[in-house]
């Protein structure tokens, strides 16, 4: 079972049960189902079936873009992929990806670095995108045009 401290809590993860447990103490505080559980890919199939034609285009780009365009190694699209599926929240594909990476020969270490410039170059976007905030403040009161 693995333990892992966060917000002054102690977590234990199994397939499909997240137990809040105290700190000083191992009688559970709450359980909660996971959103996230493995048999839920099986529900895929089912799923396309309500879209063959845009399923079968997309499923066609998957297989061209990691099996057909030859311009990067398959381990380096898996990395990608990894880091993609982290900044979208995906732990489905965050699941898939590091298992073929891993029998593609990656390593734990690699993509902690890949996860690491992945963190940077979003906060570097957010930071980047503050411009927008700043000149937004700088002009002043003005009737939004908002549509959100």
């Amino acid at each position: 079972m693995r333990k892992s401290r966060m917000l002054g809590c102690l977590l234990r993860y199994n397939e499909s049960v997240i137990t809040t447990y105290s700190e000083r103490s191992d009688e559970p505080v709450s359980k909660a189902q996971s959103y996230y559980e493995k048999l839920n890919l099986a529900h895929i199939p089912e799923l396309m079936k309500l879209a063959p034609e845009a399923a079968s285009s997309y499923l066609a780009l998957e297989r061209k873009v990691y099996h057909e365009s030859q311009h990067l190694p398959t381990k380096t699209k898996e990395l990608i992929a990894i880091c993609v599926a982290h900044v979208t929240g995906c732990p489905y594909c965050i699941d898939v990806h590091v298992k073929k990476y891993k029998e593609l020969g990656g390593t734990m270490e690699e993509v902690m670095e890949a996860l690491l410039v992945t963190a940077m170059t979003r906060s570097g976007a957010i930071l980047s995108h503050g411009v927008n905030a700043l000149l937004a403040y700088q002009e002043g009161p003005s009737s939004p045009q908002c549509f959100c």
